[in-house]
């Protein structure tokens, strides 16, 4: 997760300056650098800010794949239904939005012959098939397809180190997101 500065703190600082003339102590050049560091930080909070709309905007529902799925497989549990039942009351009633199902794997290499017989040879396989179960069951469980969509992302975009068998796990995961206005 990205830091962001106390931006209230330095913009408490920094914005004072903008339109003052260079003081004693202060020369022309630091004079100049903390008018951009101004401009800068000024900037760094409108981005935050439009960040923090976007979010506001967007549902997101993570389920770890160790609670979905068996092992390097992508049947659906019954742990998993139960789990996925307790969000499919959200989404049953939406419409106006787009409920994008994004599979992730950690970066261990797909093993067992069974998978490679089903065609299932690289995590990003593997974590489009199980988002793609996933909207399968969401569908049959009431959820409108016209607004459901699949994207797996293999072992892109981790959440923790891949060097720990705890790491990996969080990188295992479900993600339900809806975009829209929730409706």
């Amino acid at each position: 997760m990205t830091r962001w500065p106390n931006t209230a703190l330095l913009l408490s600082v920094f914005v004072p300056l903008a339109g003052c003339e260079p003081q004693g102590g202060y020369d022309q050049a630091s004079y100049e650098q903390l008018e951009a560091a101004n401009r800068q930080l000024q900037a760094d909070n409108a981005a935050l800010h439009s960040q923090l709309t976007e979010q506001a905007q967007l549902n997101m529902y993570t389920v770890a794949a160790d609670l979905l799925f068996p092992p390097g497989a992508f049947d659906i549990t019954p742990r998993g239904q139960a789990a996925l039942n307790d969000i499919l009351a959200r989404l049953r009633g939406l419409k106006n939005s787009k409920i994008v199902v994004y599979g992730y794997t950690d970066d261990e290499r797909i093993g067992g012959a069974s998978l490679k017989k089903q065609g299932i040879t690289t995590n990003m396989d593997l974590s489009s098939k199980r988002a793609d179960v996933v909207v399968n069951y969401l569908r049959d469980h009431g959820v409108n397809p016209n607004i459901l969509s699949a994207k797996g992302r293999g072992d892109t975009h981790p959440v923790a180190s891949n060097s720990t068998p705890e790491g990996r796990a969080r990188n295992r995961r479900i993600e339900i997101v809806v975009e829209g206005p929730g409706t």
